[in-house]
């Protein structure tokens, strides 16, 4: 059985016998790690830079989105009693949240700093996979022209002006709604975040804010308004991201294996930056978020969250740092049976009882934090007994229906 070899009609190992044809297939590759991060990316000031990037055919939808992708929770007005089924983009990036364990509450203020728009970070990983496939068209065209091949001149070429083709079709700027009418007193905008893990997150901060980052949808403005023009760029961009992967197919063998080595590092880059967490693309420097902390806070980790086992005593102690317990219907917390309201209105008692600790704690900078004092009152105990005498009192109900009967 003869074995075969990259070799020629005499036997000699010669590149000109291998074949890629299918290196025009990683230029459509890695559609999810290019989505993770599609809308911050396009609000850069760089997005118009011709560069290569992985899976173009992503960012060319026939239709765009209106609004920023929500993070699930439910989010309910302290004293506003407005309330959120899901939880704003921009809200959930300023906080950071929801990585936090099951069962844990984490307690922050947040105020307006300054007027900026949210942006993306001009200094960021975003920018620099976004160099990095700049200067990958650099390269390769360089390399096209040295090895007089017109095939993958035209390909990279096509391929990277593609790109900016796309980031001006898909160019917007974020407009975070605010309140217009400032007159009149209005409460306060402090909110309460449940997350579907049984973990909550408590903010303390103005309506102006509360509007911004939670209830109010923020605006998306495309640079290209007009919907017919977008498609009909995106057509040709389809266009001529298919006759770049054509051109592709026909180039040299030493250039299809350029590209080839171009593309797999670009596809690496692009889902490491995936995986990194959102905040770290974004500017949120025009809010300030400042950690607070119960007497029993973990100061070790980020956000000095306190840690529960049972989904009851975290909404004890979010109960603890909200003062009240009409939020909690509102968002559907607990069951809204008999027990449970007594249960609520014990809670709501015992937390107002305590206000701010009188030491408070200091992290590791020294820096001391706001704390919130913790009753001791023990919310399970509690419960446990409010439910055995709603069981006993069901169980009389249903022994005296069955005599009556």
């Amino acid at each position: 059985m003869v074995m075969h070899w990259l070799q020629d009609e005499d036997g000699i190992t010669t590149l000109d016998q291998l074949q890629l044809d299918i290196v025009g297939f990683l230029a459509i590759l890695g559609e999810g790690s290019v989505l993770a991060n599609a809308q911050v990316s396009t609000l850069s000031k760089w997005v118009f830079l011709p560069r290569l990037i992985p899976a173009p055919q992503s960012l060319m939808r026939p239709t765009r989105p209106t609004k920023l992708e929500p993070a699930p929770g439910t989010v309910t007005g302290i004293f506003s009693g407005n309330v959120a089924g899901s939880i704003n983009h921009i809200g959930n990036i300023v906080c950071d949240a929801d990585n936090l364990e099951r069962y844990s509450v984490r307690v922050v203020s947040i105020r307006r700093v300054n007027n900026n728009q949210l942006k993306s970070k001009t200094i960021a990983p975003l920018t620099g996979v976004l160099f990095l496939g700049f200067f990958m068209s650099l390269i390769l065209l360089a390399l096209s022209i040295w090895r007089e091949d017109g095939m993958s001149i035209v390909a990279t070429i096509l391929l990277s002006l593609l790109s900016s083709l796309i980031g001006y079709g898909n160019k917007w700027k974020l407009i975070l709604p605010q309140r217009r009418v400032k007159s009149g007193k209005v409460p306060n905008g402090d909110v309460v975040i449940r997350y579907p893990k049984g973990s909550f997150l408590v903010v303390r901060c103005d309506e102006d804010v509360a509007r911004e980052l939670y209830f109010a949808p923020e605006a998306v403005n495309y640079k290209l308004e007009h919907g017919p023009s977008y498609r009909i760029l995106s057509l040709v961009g389809t266009m001529m991201l298919m006759g770049g992967v054509i051109c592709l197919a026909n180039s040299q063998i030493q250039c299809q294996i350029a590209w080839a080595g171009c593309y797999m590092l670009l596809g690496a880059s692009y889902w490491i930056v995936a995986a990194l967490p959102a905040k770290v693309h974004w500017d949120t420097s025009a809010f300030q978020v400042e950690n607070e902390c119960t007497t029993d806070s973990t100061l070790d980790e980020k956000g000095f969250p306190s840690h529960h086992d049972t989904f009851t005593q975290a909404l004890w102690k979010t109960i603890v740092l909200a003062k009240g317990t009409d939020w909690v219907s509102k968002s559907n917390s607990c069951p809204d049976t008999l027990a449970w309201r007594l249960w609520l209105n014990e809670a709501r008692d015992e937390a107002r009882k305590v206000g701010r600790a009188e030491v408070q704690m200091v992290d590791r900078r020294g820096k001391e934090i706001v704390t919130w004092q913790v009753p001791e009152w023990n919310p399970q105990t509690a419960l446990g007994m409010l439910l055995a005498e709603q069981a006993k009192k069901d169980e009389k109900s249903v022994k005296e229906g069955i005599e009556e009967v």
